[in-house]
């Protein structure tokens, strides 16, 4: 009895081996080459442009990474010293108290200048409706 121990596939024309080639090299060269193979294959052959898209979407290859949930779960971690561990766990919770008083002013201040339009708009409005009763009074006269 022998045992065939093969690491890839028997040939190297095989469809899947090309594939997994080209697959390899556009990992290679980042998210730009796979974006980039997607519109040319949108303006040679639309369908394919299409499958590489839906690829891409399945893949993952399209995602975005979630940095701000990486880096709390990074933040999280213990580094065994106690007291930097302190030190670490009071700044973080005094910067993001700094960062919801933060954007609780910027909402305030969206309020005050939605609310100065609003009151222009208003007066405004008032003007141009007693502007006609006030040519009609004149002409009365």
């Amino acid at each position: 009895m022998t045992t065939l121990a093969s690491s890839g596939p028997a040939s190297p024309s095989a469809p899947m081996g090309w594939l997994a080639r080209a697959e390899h090299w556009l990992d290679s060269k980042g998210k730009a080459a796979w974006i980039a193979a997607m519109v040319l294959a949108f303006i040679l052959v639309w369908p394919l442009g299409l499958a590489l898209l839906a690829y891409m979407i399945w893949s993952g290859k399209m995602t975005c990474k979630n940095k701000r949930m990486a880096r709390k779960l990074h933040v999280s971690r213990s580094t065994g010293n106690s007291a930097f561990d302190s030190y670490k766990a009071d700044t973080l919770r005094r910067l993001e108290e700094e960062q919801e008083n933060f954007e609780a002013f910027l909402q305030r201040l969206r309020d005050a200048r939605d609310k100065a339009e609003f009151d222009q708009f208003m007066e405004d409005r008032a003007k141009a409706a007693a502007a006609p009763h006030a040519e009609d009074e004149t002409e009365k006269a």
